[in-house]
């Protein structure tokens, strides 16, 4: 996904940038409040440690997260890493495949039952768990697969074909002139604030200047939430009074955006109940004045799901997508779930590509969705 920045690096000034085309920026936390984000703003944000302790949460010492904060790994012990945080549905899911493949000679009616109990057990759903199995029984009868072992590579095939299925290009597309401006949605509680700051850390890292807006006014703290974020990784915050009208506090913020040089423009939403029909006006609206401020915003228009909850999330996606038009999808708490088939029954149902999945509490567990290591990861056995 970071692939692309690369190209708006090399347009600006050689004397801005550092080795390998970083920004060379010192980190700045700033909360804007309708008015240029000058000294004085810096130094009316509540340090971290306040707002943290008026939410009753513990601050993170600067040096403490620092460490923590650090580009994914490559190679073997990034594959380690996801592999470790996908255990709960590989021992859910491709272990009990295992185990029931374990000693089997042939494949017969009784297998199949069994085998359609652990799919649909780890949240593949039903639509999926029967296009998997009738497409092996067929193979079956064709006598292209003859023996366990086979059928499992021909499962492991067919999942990694519904993860790639979408027509949707992977990867976020700047615009050619101005911000690059994403409408972040989200139930409460699915870890949306978290998404949007370790989104946010990911945009910073690769040298853009970011500005949260916190449009969220009507959940409790959640626009000092954002704040703390915009504190920890060092980006301008908008926020207006709590209460104030949503559509106007992104009218505002886009405006003041306007006026200054940021790169990406990151929106929290509202997250009541996604059955609420108000919300999703609500959102439209949004929506509608972001196109207004900023030609052809919002350029992504995001919906952030907690995996644990699993068939729901199937629910939210559609009422979200029917009322706002979703262009992606990230999961989070893939690492807290047994049932992580979920993402499979999210491709098999919307032609939504998946950006991101969350897989731990450290910044670097969001991660760019890649359809081919998850399934390695997810699939591999515990020697490897």
């Amino acid at each position: 996904m970071l692939g692309w920045f690369k190209k708006k690096f090399e347009s600006r000034p050689e004397e801005e940038q550092g080795p390998g085309g970083q920004t060379v920026a010192e980190p700045q936390a700033m909360v804007a409040n309708g008015e240029a984000a000058e000294s004085s703003d810096v130094d009316s944000a509540p340090p971290v440690a306040v707002v943290a302790e008026q939410l009753g949460q513990p601050s993170a010492p600067a040096s403490e997260f620092a460490a923590d904060n650090k580009e994914p790994e490559a190679g073997l012990k990034f594959f380690k890493r996801l592999k470790e945080r996908l255990a709960k549905t590989h021992d859910s899911f491709v272990a009990r495949v295992d185990e029931l493949f374990l000693g089997k000679k042939v494949i017969d009616q009784e297998l199949f039952d069994e085998l359609e109990e652990i799919l649909i057990m780890a949240d593949l759903g039903v639509g999926v768990t029967r296009e998997i199995l009738d497409r092996s029984r067929a193979k079956v009868k064709r006598k292209e697969l003859c023996e366990p072992l086979a059928l499992k590579k021909a499962i492991k095939e067919q999942i990694l074909a519904y993860l790639q299925q979408t027509d949707r290009p992977a990867d976020l597309v700047m615009p050619r002139q101005g911000p690059f401006v994403i409408m972040v949605l989200g139930v409460n509680g699915v870890g949306k604030t978290t998404t949007i700051g370790k989104l946010a850390y990911k945009f910073r890292q690769a040298g853009q200047n970011v500005l949260l807006v916190a449009a969220d006014t009507f959940r409790a703290a959640a626009s000092e939430q954002l704040q703390i974020w915009g504190q920890r990784i060092g980006v301008e915050v908008f926020t207006r009074p709590a209460g104030a009208d949503p559509s106007s506090v992104v009218f505002d913020g886009l405006e003041y955006a306007n006026a200054r040089n940021f790169d990406v423009i990151i929106v929290d939403t509202a997250g009541r109940l996604h059955t609420q029909v108000n919300l999703m006006e609500e959102l439209k609206k949004i929506k509608r004045v972001m196109g207004k401020k900023i030609e052809n915003a919002p350029h992504e228009t995001m919906l952030v799901i907690d995996a644990t909850t699993g068939q729901n999330g199937i629910s939210q996606a559609r009422l979200f997508n029917e009322g706002v038009e979703l262009t992606g999808l990230a999961l989070t708490k893939l690492d807290g779930t047994a049932k992580g088939g979920i993402v499979v029954n999210i491709c098999h149902e919307f032609n939504i590509p998946i950006r991101f999945i969350g897989i731990g509490e450290q910044m670097e567990d969001l991660r760019d969705f890649n359809p081919q290591d998850f399934i390695d990861a997810l699939f591999a056995n515990d020697h490897e």
